[in-house]
């Protein structure tokens, strides 16, 4: 199987985390990388660089405003008397229509959901290949590929149009699905990520031109808490073209498997050709944020189920963090879609 990765997205490595009012080392560290490039390789994955496409096709899913934002936001940052070496926010604005100020600290808040997304010297830089790489992933896919691996690092799913969280910066699943749109598919994506994945649900609500479907741990007592609940199926034209399937915490092999039957039985309804799936390895049962009991052999078995749909796979890593199991974990899942 192709995978491809480009190396400068090690060069974001967020030194803070906070949560429930202390501040731990970010598990979303550059170490993902070097287990989950050795899991591919297991799996017999050959990586490749991405080609550069440029900014347009990140410009397709996010603001320029954003965008601009994320650019310039850390050069603003350092001008601050006495500002910390990250971009992290401590105000917000109560809706997306409150005034958009001037103020670096108050164009923080109103672009980062959270404190899970500091912004570095290097972020923007790791975040622009990580979504290089998801196009390229998309592109091969719409070439002939059957299945691809995107080592998109930092993750994705968080991210809104306009909007940074939960380690998220730019919204790769999302930005390889309009991908394949431009070269004329049907995509649906499928987020096993043990997160609800909110920003790509954002960012598609009001569309019915891509399908979205999350399972994940229940969003009542797990992040990110406002977004992920069954009753949320679209608007507008979207109405009916997404789908969550939130999980009880702790939910096993066979409790995952039994409602991943009922996203793949949507994803045949909805007359996709191409699936991007958010690859997140996290609802594993010894994963750090311990929301699902999924095990290796679990994630299998998953993937078998994925690739029976049969069907052109973008595979567009999102969460699964440091631990033991990390690397065979993503072994076992390529191995299955293989």
């Amino acid at each position: 199987m192709k995978a491809v990765f480009d190396n400068r997205q090690r060069l974001h490595d967020p030194q803070h985390f906070m949560a429930n009012g202390r501040t731990y080392p970010s598990p979303e560290a550059p170490e993902r990388i070097t287990r989950l490039m050795a899991g591919a390789q297991a799996a017999g994955c050959s990586f490749a660089a991405p080609q550069d496409a440029g900014p347009g096709p990140i410009a397709a899913v996010h603001s320029a405003e954003y965008l601009h934002f994320l650019q310039t936001i850390h050069a603003r940052w350092q001008r601050i008397p006495d500002a910390g070496p990250e971009v992290i926010p401590n105000i917000h604005p109560a809706t997306r229509g409150d005034n958009y100020p001037k103020s670096a600290v108050g164009q923080a808040g109103y672009h980062q959901a959270d404190t899970a997304c500091p912004i570095g010297a290097q972020t923007w830089t790791a975040a622009y290949w990580s979504a290089q790489c998801a196009i390229t992933g998309a592109d091969l896919v719409a070439g002939g590929e059957r299945a691809v691996y995107v080592l998109s690092r930092p993750p994705g799913h968080h991210a809104f149009a306009d909007l940074a969280g939960g380690f998220c910066f730019l919204n790769n699943s999302a930005i390889a699905a309009a991908r394949l749109r431009g070269h004329g598919l049907r995509p649906a994506i499928l987020d096993i990520d043990v997160h609800h994945g909110n920003g790509t649900q954002g960012i598609f609500y009001a569309r019915d031109d891509v399908l979205t479907l999350s399972l994940h741990a229940d969003p009542d007592r797990f992040y990110p808490f406002f977004w992920g609940g069954a009753q949320e199926r679209g608007e507008g034209r979207g109405m009916g073209c997404n789908l969550n399937l939130p999980l009880p915490r702790g939910t096993d092999d066979a409790g995952y498997l039994e409602a991943l039957k009922v996203a793949l039985a949507r994803i045949r309804a909805f007359g996709a050709d191409a699936v991007v799936v958010a690859l997140g390895l996290d609802a594993h049962v010894d994963d750090p944020f311990k929301g699902l009991a999924v095990t290796t052999e679990g994630f299998h078995a998953i993937a078998m189920e994925i690739a029976a749909l049969d069907l052109p796979l973008v595979l567009v890593q999102e969460g699964g963090y440091v631990s033991d199991a990390l690397g065979a974990n993503l072994t076992a899942f390529l191995k299955g879609i293989a």
